[in-house]
């Protein structure tokens, strides 16, 4: 039976907003047992001295595709890599992220025929591989043409394009064809639905405006997950349709890079999440010419289409996440410019946007936890699951403080101290 005693410089408990000193973690099996200044150590635990670091619990990456692997690899997606080899890039990821900080991630959807991601989460949860916990969506429940639909990087060559069409069971029309591709997603274990409900930025031939399924099918999608008591989230970005779908009772939003005030307060009425996914826009949002110029030209075309709107809407998400009265999430949705496993990247935008440190860390850690629907996770308090992390970085001064991280303990196991990997 592991147990470890963790003593902490100091601690970020994933919901109070300061930092606490002189802090001890009992750790036994995979959970915490006691938390404080005056634990008395057993006899048979192990001392974990973190006393020069600053410890947290394990981060939470609430919007990855994993599948691939970055940078600049959104646009031959479809047609770089088998099935198989993305269930091999996902394991990857997995591990990266993990000796990273970020102990769970939520994989959402890519995949475009097979359930590598319910593999590889299996896999990782049985412990044949290292790394993060994995939240699946398997796939995109989009239509043909829309920002799922990876055959529309090949829309100059139709044949071709209908052919590659034809071998995704996720892309199609109507009602039913929906109800059925949520059962399908459930039967084979999804975590969670996602719906390409907008066209998208790093799609070739759409817009962020587009709305790319009609309310029968909408509602038909929505539906069907609730009856099968799966969340379902939505790519989404304008006011409009991110209204209507959570008037239609959709637990969340990714992205909503668009949208008004009125719709914020709808988010509340409703208690829907939103992962807001700053790192996508942030070239055009905070002008870099040099790594707008990285992305594809109908990426640079439609932020910059859409650059003041993106402008106003991130002070506005920025102005709720201070406010803290909506369920805004960490997510990184990394499909250009970076590794897609490098989930720390989301941290200093939020931090140069004016957001304080461990308001950041919050949203990465207990905020997310409710957002993927594990209570167990985000929080260092006694009856949690053992993910504990730790920085050596002054955490509330570095903005990229969690780019680098000293420690690492999921589920009690010890996978990173002083550099060393197990």
């Amino acid at each position: 039976m592991s147990k470890y005693l963790i003593k902490c410089g100091k601690l970020f408990d994933g919901v109070e907003l300061r930092l606490q000193e002189n802090v001890n973690i009992l750790v036994e099996e995979d959970r915490i047992i006691e938390t404080g200044s005056n634990i008395k150590q057993p006899d048979d635990a192990e001392i974990i001295d973190l006393s020069q670091l600053t410890v947290s619990p394990g981060l939470i990456d609430a919007h990855t595709h994993f599948d691939f692997i970055g940078p600049n690899s959104f646009g031959t997606y479809a047609h770089c890599s088998s099935d198989e080899r993305r269930s091999m890039n996902i394991l990857y990821c997995a591990n990266k992220s993990l000796m990273g900080g970020f102990t769970t991630v939520r994989q959402m959807g890519l995949s475009i025929n097979g359930f590598g991601a319910i593999d590889a989460r299996d896999a990782i949860a049985s412990g044949d591989f290292v790394g993060s916990r994995l939240i699946v969506a398997p796939h995109l429940l989009g239509i043909s043409g829309g920002h799922g639909d990876y055959s529309s990087f090949f829309s100059n060559y139709p044949a071709l394009s209908d052919a590659m069409e034809s071998l995704n069971p996720f892309t199609g029309h109507g009602a039913d064809f929906y109800r059925k591709a949520v059962r399908k997603e459930v039967k084979y274990g999804a975590d969670c639905l996602k719906i390409m409900a907008t066209g998208g930025f790093a799609s070739p031939n759409d817009d962020p405006y587009d709305c790319q399924l009609n309310d029968e099918e909408l509602q038909a999608l929505i539906e069907t997950a609730a009856q099968l008591n799966r969340p379902v989230t939505a790519h989404a970005y304008s006011s409009e349709l991110v209204q209507k779908l959570l008037k239609m009772g959709i637990t969340g939003i990714e992205h909503g890079a668009l949208i008004d005030e009125k719709t914020f307060e709808l988010f509340e009425e409703t208690d829907a999440y939103l992962v807001c996914t700053f790192l996508p826009y942030d070239e055009a949002v905070n002008m870099d010419e040099e790594k707008l110029a990285t992305k594809s030209k109908y990426f640079i075309a439609k932020l910059l289409k859409y650059q003041e709107q993106l402008q106003a809407t991130r002070r506005l998400i920025i102005q709720k996440i201070l406010e803290d009265n909506i369920r805004i999430g960490y997510g990184t949705d990394i499909v250009a410019v970076y590794n897609n496993y490098e989930c720390w990247r989301e941290f200093p935008i939020w931090r140069k946007s004016g957001i304080p440190a461990l308001r950041t860390l919050k949203a990465a850690t207990s905020i997310n936890a409710s957002i993927v629907g594990n209570e167990e996770i985000g929080q260092i308090a006694p009856g949690k699951i053992a993910d504990i992390v730790a920085w050596a970085s002054d955490i509330e001064n570095d903005i990229e403080a969690i780019s680098d991280c000293a420690f690492v303990m999921k589920e009690g196991v010890i996978y990173k101290s002083n550099d060393r990997r197990i």
